[in-house]
């Protein structure tokens, strides 16, 4: 798969070419670093894409060229047809806003209707990664969870699916957790 995705550099011409702001290049670095930290520590243990992970990561806010409402996923992923990008890295694109989207909360939002949630290991590097990334500084998950609770209301199913995502990576992870997730 590696061998068909653009280098660190391409990818990050790509994101200035399609006009994202310096503070979103910024905030897909740092996207970019903790993921494939998280990657690197669990490839002692599974099979895991660190190649992918890291372009999927510095392109998975592409969409914010053009829009920073949530939906700037699936135009990002426009984008990325665009550019010719293979559809892994379209799906970290699609796949990394809040813990998924389902089909159902898909069609409410007008967008294409199909599911959301993060599937592969590589999705669900860079979508939690992200959550732990404001601006360009790590964040405990908790104040992202509290963030989210704001905005959506405790009881929105988002909430849940950001949880388990956190549950799942900090089990895979292990006692790697301590060290790479803020607290």
């Amino acid at each position: 798969m590696s061998e068909d995705l653009p280098s660190e550099r391409e990818a990050v011409a790509m994101l200035h070419k399609c006009g994202c702001a310096q503070n979103v290049i910024r905030h897909s670095k740092a996207v970019a670093n903790l993921s494939v930290e998280i990657a690197t520590e669990l490839r002692k243990k599974m099979d895991v894409d660190v190649n992918l992970i890291r372009i999927g990561a510095l392109l998975h806010d592409i969409g914010r060229s053009k829009t920073h409402s949530a939906d700037h996923a699936v135009v990002g992923a426009e984008i990325a047809k665009s550019l010719g990008l293979p559809p892994p890295i379209m799906s970290i694109i699609e796949r990394h806003i809040g813990g998924g989207i389902t089909r159902k909360e898909a069609k409410e939002l007008g967008w294409p209707a199909k599911s959301y949630i993060p599937k592969t290991i590589e999705e669900k590097i860079v979508a939690y990664a992200d959550k732990l990334i404001e601006g360009s500084k790590r964040v405990p998950i908790d104040r992202t969870i509290k963030s989210f609770e704001e905005k959506l209301g405790s009881e929105h199913a988002a909430i849940g699916r950001l949880e388990r995502l956190h549950r799942e990576i900090s089990s895979l992870l292990g006692d790697g957790a301590a060290v790479l997730i803020p607290t």
